[in-house]
């Protein structure tokens, strides 16, 4: 059966290979996608290098070069866990394929390793490029002996191994007890919430934690960290052990127990596997539901609807487009408890700006974060290959898109409101000026939502086997995103250098027209790319 499983990873991974999409596909279009994700994975890889390199040289610097392969056990190990966890719902379970590969001649416990073993696969790329980078700048500094640059490549495959095994059994648990629940996937979509804003608050952390002369003494403490670490996560100490010492035992070690815990979790996981997926592809009925009248919607409004329920049941859609709308909400909370005052001094790094000055800003710093990815970007896509049944409809495909875009509206409005409210109360603002910066936050809503749409519809992407490839790495989010949040950061810094020099209500009044005549552009542009749908 082990050969068996292997010929189905083998299938999995060249009916997924992009290379295979470039050599044999005929379509331009998926062939300039393909060129284009390898150009976005390759610049991303070289910053992952170059930055784990430059830390590799710091910590070589400080005299602390022991403690590299340490830290990179820890943090390759750290970041397979995470990874993992939240990949494990898209993944290892409730995954399209699901039917056409519980149909074929092998055993659940097969079917879900060989799942497990793409997952590992595909996220190889970036624990051995962390890998290699910290290799590099260990063997500048502690000049090894050649044994160990093999050593540490092969050992690295293996590390990522148990702290995945760790991370698919907790998301087993989760769907064994969540299994046939109506909300399955809210306390992944919780976890990873907590976890995004953890990351966009790690950079004022790492600020406050090095600043005044203290890295030295920051970097020794980590050091002491990662060795304590090494004594509690066995798989770190016996992984530095054989780099470091060339110990046969600690490879063995690290080798065995990553076989046995992958046929033990299997072994678990295979006996009620067929079970949890199919409760996740069913639903629940309520134990107080009654029978009532149906309600009736206008066709936009159930299309809007019908976005809503896609969204509450997918954790990857809820968390990559809802975290900017919570992230908004929680900085305009912030300011009005602790002040405006001290958020610009930690972010400005106590320069020259006071709250009165950065009032013209507020509708785009709101705009920053509700409009960091509008539903409409990816929505689309997201049909999948379920697109032909709204072809089939006897409505209008405007329609369609409309009901897409009334959605993102009636997300992102609310929250933006809010957002915007928060900042003017905390930062004093005239109450004319609070209706004018909300006025102006909503045109941007306008604004996000059909240009969203218009990116959502060019770069409309249907033959995915996971929707992360469209949520995530999909060439819509990323053309919607990156211009998107450029604009709104120079933007923020022209209302602030205009309202200095110009009445700031006069600006605000021209940027919301501006807005406006933007919002209404892209909603005809996609009113004519809609009819030729």
């Amino acid at each position: 059966m082990m050969n068996n499983g292997f010929v189905l990873l083998k299938t999995l991974l060249l009916s997924t290979s992009l290379w295979n999409i470039f050599r044999h596909s005929k379509d331009k279009k998926k062939r300039r996608r393909v060129v284009g994700n390898a150009i976005g994975s390759f610049v991303v890889y070289v910053m992952l290098v170059g930055l784990c390199i430059a830390m590799g040289i710091g910590f070589g610097r400080l005299g602390l070069i022991q403690a590299v392969p340490t830290m990179c056990a820890l943090v390759i190990s750290l970041m397979a866990f995470v990874f993992t966890l939240f990949k494990t719902n898209g993944y290892l379970f409730g995954f399209k394929e699901y039917d056409m590969l519980m149909s074929l001649p092998l055993e659940s416990r097969t079917v879900a390793g060989c799942k497990f073993l793409y997952m590992y696969v595909r996220s190889l790329p970036w624990y051995l490029s962390l890998s290699l980078a910290m290799l590099i700048s260990y063997g500048v500094h502690a000049r090894p002996g050649a044994a160990v640059y093999p050593l540490w490549l092969v050992l690295s495959l293996l590390l990522p191994v148990i702290p995945m095994l760790g991370a698919a059994f907790v998301g087993f648990l989760i769907a064994r007890v969540s299994a046939g629940h109506r909300k399955n996937n809210v306390l992944q979509t919780v976890l990873m919430m907590v976890f995004v804003i953890f990351c966009f608050s790690l950079r004022f952390i790492i600020e406050g934690v090095f600043r005044d002369d203290r890295i030295p003494e920051v970097l020794q403490k980590a050091f002491q960290l990662g060795d304590s670490a090494g004594r509690y996560y066995l798989p770190v100490s016996w992984f530095t052990a054989a780099v470091t010492k060339l110990s046969l035992s600690d490879m063995l070690l690290l080798a065995g127990v990553s076989i046995l815990l992958f046929g033990v979790v299997f072994a678990i996981v295979g006996r009620s596997y067929r079970r949890i997926n199919s409760a996740l592809k069913s639903h629940a009925a309520a134990r107080s539901f009654r029978m009532s009248a149906q309600r009736q919607r206008g066709a936009v409004s159930a299309i809007a609807y019908k976005e809503f329920k896609r969204m509450t049941g997918s954790t990857q859609y809820m968390v990559n487009c809802g975290v900017g709308h919570i992230l908004a909400v929680l900085v305009g909370l912030i300011a009005l408890v602790i002040g405006p005052d001290k958020i610009i001094h930690t972010v400005m790094q106590e320069a020259p700006i006071n709250a009165a000055m950065l009032r013209p800003a507020i509708p785009f710093i709101a705009y920053f974060l509700v409009g960091m990815l509008a539903t409409t970007a990816c929505s689309p896509s997201l049909e999948g290959k379920n697109y032909w049944i709204l072809q089939s409809l006897p409505i209008e495909k405007r329609t369609v898109f409309q009901g897409k875009m009334l959605f993102n509206l009636a997300l992102s409005v609310p929250f933006m409101t809010l957002s915007i409210l928060f900042m003017c109360i905390a930062s004093k603002a005239a109450a004319l000026d609070t209706a004018l910066y909300v006025l102006l936050g909503l045109a941007l809503c306008g604004f996000s939502t059909a240009w969203g749409c218009v990116c959502g519809i060019r770069h409309m992407r249907l033959d995915w086997e996971n929707d992360i490839e469209v949520i995530k790495q999909g060439a819509a989010v990323t053309i919607y995103m990156l211009p998107n949040m450029v604009v709104a950061i120079g933007l923020m810094v022209v209302s602030v250098i205009l309202g200095m020099r110009v009445d700031a209500r006069l600006t605000t009044l021209g940027f919301t027209l501006i807005a406006l005549l933007l919002a209404a552009l892209c909603y005809r542009w996609v009113m004519k790319l809609a009819s030729k749908r």
